[in-house]
């Protein structure tokens, strides 16, 4: 059975992204966009759109073409917004790359995108002048004021340039505007080809369910080079006409100043930053009654703290579900008071179609229970670059992009993502999903994270080992015989070891095989 979305289509605009993104920046005029939040350095919506201007004539002067491509490897800062709007108008592809990546890691993307420029910042010199020189990059420019290095250009010379803007014709269902990574969980990452049509659907479809207001003022500290950020939270921001705060990394004292300092009234998180809130005792030093709302996204996130985030906080709380391949939403709690199910990811998106289906047989499931889900939409990306054998297998001749993501629907059409296919543990035939007994485990008093993986069992094929990070005292066997009062008997944790810290992605998902490289090094 194919599931729709209960909401009427919408119509998605034939225009490019940084067109319809800045449709109103002439408008709104001297309104902040932008503010700097270690500075306080502010971008008005006129500047912006004049400075996007800018970057576009200035690429183009510097032999940049319609097609082209440019690798942003930044911290979120008002620039990466125009650097990013300005590649676009200048009929090129972005390329985002995330901030923690080594030499080898910048090289990798650069090549396998093709890109020719390359943007960054004089803290990451030390890692793009070697990658740049590697992957053969023609131009290296640098934001800000700091003093670059040999072969560098500095950000001045895009914006100084008196040429004008280049006269680019675009077909927006067919131009790439966007080429993210994924996270390469699974093998090398792939480049996620994202047109301009991809990503203007989205945030219409977005808005129906989350309709930001030109009033709003939110915090950007999720990372711009994650489609998450860079589309849910810069983009639809500046759609709506709202003022965001761009924070160069997550850190919960910085977070909570500025929220309190700028009179944040919404927040777009990732279930590690709803942790924070939820537990540790300093945020009660702040004044955070500002905020309003809260989305969270990235990895799943359990009724439970979901609620209580949103009791401390004082605000409404809402989650969502997508993947850098549907670019990125395709569920979402509606924001409306009393529409929203704590610990579901809510309803299908407008113009947003699903089927749940049995990994194993490849068959439809019954509603309600769980099993694969397959999403077919405008949002879904055209496929991964120079890939056809990972584009067949994730997005199939009619359209399905096949998730790889576990979950169900229930009677109102509401649905929860239950865990990673290829990360369910298999107790004697049965499947154990980690994030439900991660959920169990972070509910106990002592207990400030924690991971769970699956260990290779000769009797049961694997059982499940959690990683707890503490934050009182409790013993693994205490947090064992917890967990098993609350599950299924084959769902019981069978090892425990306690750790400093669970290793995650920037964007907030656990990172298993990190766990499991760190199990088999021991073993």
């Amino acid at each position: 059975m194919i599931l729709r979305s209960p909401y009427p289509d919408v119509r998605v605009p034939d225009v490019p992204l940084h067109r319809f993104v800045l449709a109103r920046a002439s408008a709104l005029g001297e309104k902040p966009a932008l503010i700097d939040g270690p500075t306080g350095r502010t971008l008005s919506y006129r500047q912006l759109g004049a400075a996007v201007e800018r970057v576009a004539a200035g690429l183009a002067a510097y032999g940049f073409k319609k097609g082209d491509v440019l690798g942003l490897f930044a911290p979120n800062c008002p620039e990466f917004a125009l650097v990013f709007h300005g590649t676009l108008a200048a009929g090129g592809v972005v390329t985002t790359v995330n901030s923690l990546s080594t030499v080898q890691d910048l090289q990798f993307q650069l090549l396998d995108a093709g890109a020719r420029f390359l943007v960054t910042v004089a803290p990451f010199l030390d890692r793009a002048v070697p990658a740049a020189g590697l992957a053969g990059i023609e131009r290296l420019f640098v934001l800000g004021d700091a003093p670059g290095s040999p072969g560098t250009i500095p950000m001045g010379a895009l914006l100084g340039t008196a040429a004008p803007a280049p006269d680019i014709s675009f077909e927006p269902g067919r131009d790439i505007a966007a080429l993210p990574y994924s996270s390469g969980t699974t093998g090398l990452p792939k480049g996620v080809m994202l047109t301009h049509r991809n990503l203007v659907a989205n945030l219409v479809q977005t808005a129906v369910l989350h309709a930001i207001e030109e009033t709003d003022r939110i915090i950007l500290v999720l990372p711009l080079f994650h489609i998450y950020g860079l589309q849910v939270v810069l983009n639809l921001g500046l759609c709506a006409g709202a003022t965001l705060v761009t924070m160069p990394r997550f850190e919960l004292e910085a977070f909570l100043g500025l929220i309190q300092q700028q009179r944040i009234t919404r927040a777009f998180v990732v279930p590690p930053i709803v942790l924070a809130l939820a537990r540790q005792p300093l945020v009660d030093q702040y004044d955070i009654s500002s905020v309003t709302a809260m989305m969270s996204g990235a990895a799943p996130l359990d009724a439970e703290l979901e609620t209580a985030c949103a009791r401390r906080v004082g605000c409404r709380m809402v989650q969502g579900y997508g993947l850098t391949e549907a670019s990125p939403v395709t569920h979402a709690n509606p924001a409306e008071p009393g529409k929203t199910k704590p610990g579901t990811v809510g309803l299908l998106l407008p113009n947003t179609e699903c089927q749940i289906v049995d990994p194993a047989g490849g068959g439809e499931v019954a509603r309600g229970e769980d099993g694969e889900l397959w999403i077919r939409g405008p949002q879904v990306m055209r496929g991964y670059l120079n890939n056809p054998e990972a584009t067949a297998a994730m997005l199939d001749q009619e359209g399905w992009l096949h998730t790889g993501d576990i979950g169900h629907a229930d009677q109102d059409g509401y649905f929860t993502i239950v865990d990673r296919l290829k990360e369910l543990i298999k107790y004697k035939g049965f499947q154990v999903a980690p994030a439900e007994l991660e959920a169990v485990l972070r509910s106990h008093p002592a207990v400030a994270d924690a991971a769970v993986i699956p260990l290779a069992d000769d009797e049961c094929g694997e059982v499940p080992k959690a990683f707890v990070v503490l934050r009182g005292q409790a013993s693994p066997a205490d947090l064992m015989a917890y967990v098993g009062e609350r599950v299924a008997p084959y769902k019981k944790i069978r090892a425990v070891e306690l750790i400093d810290a669970i290793p995650k992605s920037p964007s907030g998902k656990i990172l298993r095989r990190v766990l499991r490289e760190r199990e088999h090094a021991v073993h």
